[in-house]
């Protein structure tokens, strides 16, 4: 049996805290952990010189054990150089606050639709080509750039809700 879509209400929360509100156990495997140089979109993002050197964490999150989503996250070395020493199987949002003194306050998302490859396919336990939603998440910690990254979500476990209003003119 399917479990129930993870709803997210677009605010700024983990994948971690938001599993927990809806009474699921969230989980990781972690597919790559490094510190290396990043891509060039990445170290604009950071404001470094493109040969600094980056925290890069892949993950593939888990609800009650079943897949949900690809993470595969960069995070600024220059404000977290030691975050792979800490338990990275949970929330690294909880890290940064508590170990770093750098709460994420805000962050641009970009989302959007994709197809699943072999990589994708296998590891989410769906069929090459599936639909997938793709959120790109730039955060922050009040001016500082803290993460940049791209997360896959297979569309029968997760959908995204938001109210919108209608501005005066």
């Amino acid at each position: 049996m399917a479990p129930n879509p993870l709803v997210s209400r677009l605010h700024l929360a983990s994948f971690s805290d938001e599993m927990k509100a809806q009474n699921v156990k969230s989980s990781s495997k972690i597919l790559l952990s490094a510190r290396a140089v990043p891509p060039t979109i990445v170290a604009e993002y950071f404001g470094t010189d493109p040969s600094i050197q980056h925290v890069h964490l892949r993950r593939l999150r888990l609800g009650d054990g079943q897949p949900y989503s690809i993470d595969d996250a960069w995070y600024n070395g220059t404000l977290a150089p030691d975050l792979l020493e800490n338990d990275v199987y949970n929330s690294v949002y909880t890290l940064l606050e508590n170990q770093y003194q750098i709460p994420i306050t805000e962050a641009d998302q970009t989302v959007s639709a994709v197809s699943a490859d072999e990589q994708q396919a296998a590891l989410l336990d769906v069929s090459p080509g599936t639909p997938l939603l793709h959120i790109v998440r730039l955060a922050q910690s009040g001016d500082k750039p803290v993460e940049l990254c791209s997360s896959v979500y297979r569309t029968d476990r997760y959908r995204l809700t938001t109210r919108v209003g209608r501005e005066s003119a």
